[in-house]
């Protein structure tokens, strides 16, 4: 495993892949490109070493003793890491290539791959990468919002999420129209929306389901 001063705010790109010059040269064109860059020997240097969930992306040599990339792709992934791959390799046929991308992988480029190539794809990793940790950030902090809800406040949320009126939801809850107003003003500003359309793209986020008739 080779590792090199960088900013550790930057994505890591990390390679995994037992061809000592095949890494060497992975790793000078990324970083040359301006990315930060870890590198791997083998399956196992990468899993012992458990490395953070920081955001990036692999790029993974399918053909590797002991444990392929393939094999390595669906152990992490088995354990919920969820960072973006990238294979390539020179033993590349039909069939890996349809089960690497039917479990995840963003993109297969055979050895030696185009520079150009191999930039685009971990450009196109990491672009993956930040869209989806920001969805999750999104998701969490809608559900933190919700769990500031009371139950009543909750049943409210559901209802105005289904275009419900104020004097329907009250109907349905038996309360009044005028407690009502009150929980939908509560309810917009424990979510910090501005709009019922708002408040709808959130639960939409958190699959939240109205279920209330």
């Amino acid at each position: 495993m080779e590792h090199r001063a960088a900013d550790a705010s930057l994505p890591c790109i990390r390679i995994v892949d037992d061809d000592a010059a095949v890494l060497s040269a992975f790793a000078r064109l990324l970083r040359a490109a301006g990315f930060r860059v870890v590198t791997y020997a083998s399956a196992q240097a990468f899993i012992q070493e458990r490395p953070q969930d920081a955001c990036g992306c692999l790029v993974l040599d399918l053909a590797m003793p002991k444990t392929s990339g393939l094999e390595l792709q669906q152990q992490l992934a088995a354990h919920g890491y969820s960072h973006p791959v990238v294979f390539v390799t020179g033993h590349g046929d039909v069939d890996s290539s349809v089960r690497a991308m039917k479990a995840g992988a963003l993109d297969f480029l055979t050895k030696p791959p185009e520079p150009e190539a191999l930039i685009a794809a971990v450009r196109g990793a990491l672009e993956r990468d930040l869209a989806a940790r920001a969805a999750r950030e999104a998701q969490t902090e809608v559900s933190v919002r919700i769990a500031t809800l009371t139950p009543r406040e909750r049943e409210v949320l559901i209802h105005l999420v289904e275009g419900r009126l104020n004097k329907q939801i009250a109907a349905d809850l038996g309360a009044s129209e005028k407690t009502i107003k009150v929980h939908r003003a509560r309810v917009l500003q424990k979510m910090a929306a501005q709009s019922i359309a708002s408040l709808v793209r959130m639960t939409e986020l958190v699959g939240l389901r109205a279920t209330a008739k």
